[in-house]
């Protein structure tokens, strides 16, 4: 069938033509773990991850996670766009790795950390289809994203630090109050409040809320918008605006980084 239509196309346009059309709306898939698959369709690159519950950042979650924006680059993505499972983007960080042991979860959390950075200062458009809730990782997850799409309804969005006796990593308290409208930030980071939809929007978790159905196909539009642009100057001026925050993130892992290595 693939010849024909090759064919086809040839015979209505030319041969170049027709590769160029054929490449372009070819599909590529792989499973990069039994929780996250990697899909590059129009040049957009799908990461989508479902464990079946809270999609927790896991040593592993962001392993693969750094497996697929590597193979978006390598396959010449012009954006990336990460989705959860319906009904939840992701409840933070594993909770049975602090459980196990304090020097897992340090581990975890450091990798968290530059896995933020990384999305943070990533050379290409990265897109969130919030599928559902966004509790502590799974929030700065979020803030780390250039465009976030969220589903209205009965879900929640916060940084539960405080209540649950925790201080946030101080690379992403750089991060928060970067990304935060200023008005919410307290509220947010310091108080822990929870946010629905709307306020999510205005506090600065999310850019815009769709119904539950529509938040994917409404990132996937943003998301082939954003891939039309050049990517080289893309990645200039993210790097330049984001800078400040960028170096603060980057020294404040490094003292941690130090701090672990010494205690």
């Amino acid at each position: 069938m693939h010849r024909v239509l090759e064919r086809l196309l040839a015979v209505i346009f030319n041969d170049t033509i027709c590769a160029i059309c054929l490449q372009a709306s070819r599909v590529k898939g792989d499973k990069m773990s039994d929780t996250m698959d990697y899909t590059l369709q129009d040049r957009v690159a799908l990461i989508r991850f479902d464990d079946g519950k809270a999609n927790v950042v896991s040593p592993t979650f962001s392993d693969t996670m750094n497996d697929c924006l590597d193979r978006a680059e390598a396959d010449g993505a012009g954006a990336v766009l990460l989705c959860g499972r319906e009904g939840m983007f992701s409840a933070g960080f594993d909770l049975k790795i602090f459980q196990r042991s304090a020097e897992e979860g340090i581990g975890m959390v450091l990798k968290g950390i530059e896995l933020a950075i990384r999305l943070y200062s990533y050379p290409m458009p990265v897109v969130a289809a919030c599928t559902g809730h966004g509790i502590a990782m799974g929030a700065f997850l979020l803030l780390a994203c250039d465009n976030r799409v969220g589903a209205q309804g009965a879900f929640q969005w916060s940084l539960p630090e405080t209540r649950i006796n925790m201080d946030i990593p101080t690379p992403l308290v750089a991060l928060t109050m970067a990304r935060l409208a200023p008005a919410y930030a307290t509220r947010a980071a310091i108080q822990a409040e929870i946010f629905g939809p709307e306020l999510a929007v205005a506090a600065g978790f999310l850019d815009e809320v769709v119904a539950p159905e529509q938040v994917l196909p409404r990132a996937r539009e943003i998301a082939e918008g954003l891939a039309q642009l050049p990517t080289a100057h893309y990645a200039n001026n993210k790097l330049s605006a984001r800078a400040a925050t960028l170096a603060t993130m980057r020294d404040e892992l490094q003292k941690s980084l130090k701090a672990v290595q010494q205690s």
